[in-house]
């Protein structure tokens, strides 16, 4: 398993019971996990006295006890700083197991020898722009969702990275990649964090299983000659780690040369020294 373990900002307390308890900056959080199903005696004081706490509902959804939580905070991931505000569902806006997702594309763009253009798909609140861009490499943010890209744009801002070469792009992702290729536009890493279900802009629908695999065969039409890399993130529960494998070496190494890599990502528990696993990540690597 790749465990995020370079954060001083964020840490994960404790966890069982089909709960997590986390430090996010001086904020304690407690948020439901599906995957936290042991139990645990509960030990750490800050399960009492969280600042902020989501309950889920028996009717579906959930809500957010957060009376000691500010709207926004910043948390830092070394030289990196992002917006953390409590959402809907849960979340806060970042994840922070993607950090060796960060590491990872950071070291490739740094090592390259040459300028480096990401395309980061499904971008969300942008840390993997805000991370690459801080590596060097030019950026392309894409994500349909208005707000997110505006949360994005506020994360590089706080990185001092508002004037960095990313470009913002509101807009359904497939439809942009076709327009990318007939543009002619090319890519040297693509990273890409498809949700598990969806639905486009014309109402079709997006599910992970039926849709990845010809996404991902779309996205090699906007690879350079000499690609460097692609991330594939999945939260999919089901989705075994191999099947991203799989997928990375029938449509990119047979055409592009290159290896996989693909494992469980987790965060590493303060209090019991396990590691709590946050979905899978495929990562194909180009030749030098």
């Amino acid at each position: 398993m790749w465990a995020a373990n370079g954060w001083k900002d964020y840490a994960l307390l404790d966890c069982g019971g089909g709960e997590k308890l986390e430090r996010w900056g001086d904020k304690l959080l407690v948020r439901p996990d599906p995957q936290a199903i042991w139990c645990t005696p509960r030990l750490h004081p800050g399960w009492k006295r969280p600042d902020g706490r989501y309950l889920r509902s028996n009717t579906g959804g959930g809500a957010w006890e957060k009376s000691k939580l500010p709207g926004v905070w910043q948390v830092r991931y070394k030289d990196l700083t992002f917006q953390v505000k409590p959402m809907n569902f849960k979340h806060t806006g970042l994840f922070p197991e993607q950090a060796v997702n960060w590491d990872f594309a950071r070291e490739q763009i740094r090592s390259a020898g040459r300028e480096i253009s990401v395309l980061n798909l499904f971008a969300y609140t942008g840390a993997a722009s805000v991370a690459c861009a801080a590596a060097g490499a030019k950026v392309c943010h894409v994500d349909a969702a208005k707000g997110m890209v505006q949360w994005a744009r506020e994360n590089a801002r706080a990185s001092g990275l508002e004037d960095a070469p990313i470009r913002w792009i509101v807009d359904d992702c497939a439809k942009f990649v076709e327009r990318e290729i007939r543009r002619g536009r090319r890519y040297d890493a693509i990273i890409m964090d498809p949700p598990s279900y969806g639905r486009g802009p014309t109402g079709e629908v997006w599910k992970l299983e039926d849709s990845l695999y010809p996404f991902v065969e779309l996205c090699a039409g906007v690879l350079s000659d000499e690609p460097l890399f692609i991330i594939i993130n999945s939260y999919t529960t089901g989705l075994a780690p191999s099947v991203l494998t799989y997928i990375l070496e029938t449509l990119i190494s047979k055409k592009f040369g290159g290896h996989t890599l693909s494992d469980e990502i987790g965060l590493p528990v303060t209090e019991s020294g396990l590691v709590l696993p946050c979905g899978a990540a495929g990562r194909w690597t180009g030749d030098r």
